[in-house]
């Protein structure tokens, strides 16, 4: 109620942090890897994350018995990284960021024949995550608009997906950080577009590069994507917490 009346509008929350490994990446990472054949599953899988896929990638392989190795960036927080281990993983650590840690999981992939498991770029993962947005028309189908951040691109190109056709009145926007305003930048460009890394207090959303294939999806629906500055995002996660009582990320 509070910031509702700060913000004169009614905001609602998606709660995708009382997940059990902290985010809506588990939605994605279910939905992938309960597709893959017998044969794939022996094969074992591999996957690069800056945290969140990583541990809902690990979560479900420990479910389903399956092999894994995760790749993370150097940089990665220390509790991403434990959050990770606790599902017994293979962790390796490369790079300042997810660029290159998903360079070291396609050359093992290659080099091992692992079943990769991408992050955002797989239209399995983004179907999976576009259950946030059919969760949401049944929690209130009269939302005027989503706010959602975005990384790669797979959880906002799922949310679009849904709600263009299901309730196209309903606008979706898009938030990075303008430190690594990759989706924006490949907007403005017509064309998925590299930014270099940079650390961001958002560093589950520090793409340099979208995906393909949502991208296709966000660059013809989506109403707009914004970023916000550092101390913008600080003072989201403050506000979060003074005023809701929940700690979040910065992504």
């Amino acid at each position: 109620p509070v910031l509702s009346q700060q913000a004169g509008c009614h905001i609602y929350f998606k709660m995708e942090n009382m997940q059990m490994t902290g985010s809506y990446k588990e939605r994605g990472a279910m939905n992938r890897l309960s597709r893959l054949t017998a044969e794939e599953r022996k094969r074992g899988i591999v996957c690069s994350s800056a945290g969140n896929h990583a541990q809902a990638v690990a979560y479900h392989a420990m479910r389903l018995g399956i092999s894994a190795k995760i790749c993370m960036p150097e940089n990665t927080p220390l509790s991403k990284i434990a959050g990770t281990e606790r599902w017994g993983p293979e962790i390796i650590l490369k790079g300042r960021g997810f660029d290159e840690a998903f360079r070291e999981a396609t050359r093992i992939q290659e080099e091992e024949q692992h079943v990769f498991i991408h992050a955002f770029n797989d239209p399995l993962i983004m179907a999976g995550q576009g259950t946030v947005a059919l969760e949401l028309l049944e929690q209130n189908p009269y939302l005027d608009a989503i706010v959602t951040p975005v990384g790669g691109g797979g959880l906002i190109g799922g949310i679009l997906t849904v709600i263009k056709s299901v309730n196209p009145r309903i606008k979706v926007f898009g938030v990075q950080s303008e430190l690594m305003a990759s989706m924006k930048r490949s907007m403005a460009a017509g064309e998925v577009t590299p930014i270099p890394s940079a650390k961001t207090i958002a560093d589950g959303i520090a793409v340099g590069t979208v995906g393909r294939i949502p991208f296709e999806v966000v660059y013809p629906l989506v109403d707009d994507i914004v970023t916000v500055d550092e101390d913008e995002i600080a003072s989201g996660v403050l506000t979060m917490l003074e005023v809701q009582k929940t700690v979040v990320e910065g992504s």
